[in-house]
């Protein structure tokens, strides 16, 4: 199929819409000392592969771990994803939002005890 014909980029298009959409509420830890960060992402596989990427290129994930990124390296961050959330066909993005937005403060309450960035 040829990008270039009309009727591929319309397969396409439509193909990319219709895709089923997961969100995810995820953490990355710093093994050293167990600070969190904690935050959500409306597409888990973007954000997995964003961590991935991270570690392989010492690139640092968020700005809030960005000094203890540089001082331990990348290494001594794990990556977890705690709850996926799938996108239903009648909710807006606004309101997927405000549900993953929701989920990651419920895990805030759940995980009261531990430190965050």
């Amino acid at each position: 199929m040829a990008l270039n014909d009309k009727s591929a980029k319309k397969e396409l298009l439509a193909q990319y819409r219709e895709r089923e959409i997961i969100g995810c509420v995820y953490l990355v830890r710093n093994t050293l000392n167990n600070r969190l960060l904690l935050d959500y992402s409306t597409d888990v596989a973007s954000i997995r592969n964003r961590y991935e990427f991270a570690q392989k290129t010492g690139s640092c994930v968020a700005v809030k771990l960005n000094n203890d990124w540089l001082e331990h390296g990348s290494g001594a961050f794990s990556f977890e994803v705690l709850e996926e959330l799938k996108k239903s066909e009648t909710q807006t993005d606004a309101q997927y939002k405000a549900d993953l937005e929701f989920l990651r403060e419920a895990w805030r309450e759940k995980l009261s005890n531990e430190e965050f960035y």
